[in-house]
């Protein structure tokens, strides 16, 4: 889990990320944008990279306005800033504009360290985002993620969970997260077994990811993997119901960057990349048909029907046929 220094407010002036563990910055600006939208709903967010924050941007961004808006103004890999824009934003870090928060993303270390300098000095509330490399900080972020949702898990659970589902913090947040919506009571480590059991590449996250790509043979032979490893069929019938609804959450939206979409859709950035890539091929009435046999595989697989295993496969094939359902017509 983050940790923050100086003040605890995600309103303050000027929140400094610090570290190069994505998902964690990712987070912080997150905080950022939901305190302001829960301030104001109309908050002006503006999510920009360093080629986009030219000389003279920022003081665009943060003048004067006749409505009195409150903005939320996030600047990423600010450690790649040009000298002239460093100079403005150190100008900036002197006399702060009512009603805006600046979000600095900064990698830490030597690079643009001038900056980082500059906005510890002007008192920034500063969110620590190390890259959790070793096991313990990885065991007690989960740890941190089953408190935060309000749950119990047996300290054997949480190790279980790291050694089953390895390094990437978004892999361990999204476990927990499906731990948590499917299971009553203390997680224990049966349960992890049950659901985490078998190899990385034949979770059930990979299965879906082969059916909405269309890849009917290769989401099997992961299907197949993953239930004889004890993957429970309920996660992916989960994770099936989660890839078809990113297809239709993103075919829905209006065009934009994957920062902007990200906000709107509630994903992470990374995935609307990668969801744009599974997307082509898919036509509206292919995320219906493809909704509907997630449907009815959940029905079999939560004791609707006498083989989940046969319900799941046949939902694999829908999904993997409405994937190729605009090559059809």
């Amino acid at each position: 889990m983050a940790r923050k220094t100086g003040s605890d407010d995600p309103l303050a002036p000027l929140t400094l990320a610090v570290g190069q563990e994505e998902l964690l910055l990712d987070r912080a600006v997150q905080e950022v944008v939901a305190a302001a939208k829960a301030a104001d709903a109309d908050t002006d967010v503006r999510d920009l990279t360093p080629d986009q924050l030219q000389p003279g941007t920022l003081a665009e961004l943060t003048s004067p306005s006749l409505f009195a808006e409150r903005k939320v103004v996030v600047v990423r890999n600010a450690q790649d800033l040009s000298a002239d824009t460093v100079k403005d934003v150190k100008a900036y870090l002197g006399a702060p504009a009512e009603e805006i928060t600046l979000v600095l993303l900064h990698a830490g270390g030597a690079k643009g360290k001038g900056l980082l300098d500059a906005a510890r000095k002007a008192g920034a509330r500063e969110v620590a985002c190390p890259k959790m490399t070793k096991p313990a900080d990885r065991l007690a972020f989960v740890r941190g993620e089953f408190r935060a949702a309000g749950r119990s898990a047996a300290p054997e659970a949480c190790q279980a969970l790291v050694d089953a589902v390895g390094s990437d913090l978004r892999e361990l947040a999204s476990a927990v997260s499906q731990l948590v919506a499917d299971v009553e009571g203390t997680i224990d480590e049966a349960v992890v077994g049950r659901y985490y059991t078998g190899r990385a590449e034949a979770s059930s996250f990979t299965v879906a990811d082969r059916a909405v790509e269309g890849r009917a043979a290769e989401a099997l032979e992961a299907l197949r993997w993953s239930l004889s490893t004890g993957v429970a069929p309920v996660l992916i019938t989960s994770a099936l119901a989660q890839g078809v609804r990113a297809i239709g959450k993103l075919s829905s939206a209006r065009g934009g960057r994957p920062a902007d979409l990200a906000r709107e859709l509630g994903m992470p950035p990374w995935k609307i990349d990668r969801v744009r890539q599974q997307m082509r091929g898919w036509t509206p009435d292919g995320v219906a048909v493809a909704l509907r046999a997630v449907a009815e595989a959940d029905a079999g697989v939560k004791g609707g029907g006498d083989d989940p295993e046969y319900a799941l496969e046949k939902a694999v094939v829908t999904i993997a046929r409405a994937a190729r359902s605009r090559g059809r017509a």
